[in-house]
């Protein structure tokens, strides 16, 4: 179980960063964004709904825990929807960012189960 702890913490703090290099429109997030098809005036709208997993994470870890079990869903689907964007792009030099993101998401799952 501290294993998960740490994972799902883990998995707070990495989204947390994408959100804000996704609202900060940092250069490496609008190439990638690019490169696998997701056009610029999504950007905003996808880290409000990583914002709202990490926000739902960090309430299930305060208590709430049928919030974060709802938010590690999410954030599975999320990144799902990620490495299946990188598949289809047939961009795989980095897939491995969003496939590591959605290890951390499935530990978060895993927790709150």
């Amino acid at each position: 179980m501290i294993v998960l702890l740490a994972a799902t913490i883990g998995c707070v703090l990495a989204n947390a960063f994408e959100v804000v290099a996704k609202l900060a429109r940092a250069q490496f997030m609008l190439k990638n964004a690019a490169e696998v098809g997701v056009h610029e005036r999504w950007i905003p709208y996808l880290a409000v709904l990583e914002g709202a997993g990490v926000a739902g994470l960090v309430a299930g870890l305060l208590g709430l825990r049928g919030l974060g079990l709802a938010a590690a869903i999410g954030l599975v689907l999320f990144f799902v929807g990620a490495v299946g964007a990188h598949v289809r792009a047939r961009v795989f030099h980095n897939i491995a960012f969003p496939a590591a993101f959605l290890a951390l998401a499935v530990a978060a799952l895993g927790y709150f189960a």
